[in-house]
């Protein structure tokens, strides 16, 4: 089991061997989930602007009027 110290503005560092298995880098982003005091943490992928720029251009047999009234309802 892996441990690290908590500092008094609530910091701690991630353990090497966690930073490894989830290739986190400096300014990486990481998520955190707790559930029955647990926490998961899980590194965020960055957001590729352009590539979903790109994708939305190939979704236009979703993009009707018919569409959007089934979806308004949700």
């Amino acid at each position: 089991m892996l441990a690290s110290t908590l500092t008094i503005k609530g910091q701690t560092t991630i353990p090497s061997e966690v930073r490894k298995a989830l290739n986190l880098h400096p300014g990486d982003k990481v998520t955190f989930k707790v559930s029955d005091h647990h926490a998961i943490i899980t590194k965020v992928e960055p957001f590729d602007y352009e590539y979903h720029q790109a994708l939305s251009g190939t979704l236009s047999e979703w993009d009707n009027e018919a569409d959007d009234e089934a979806y308004n309802a949700l």
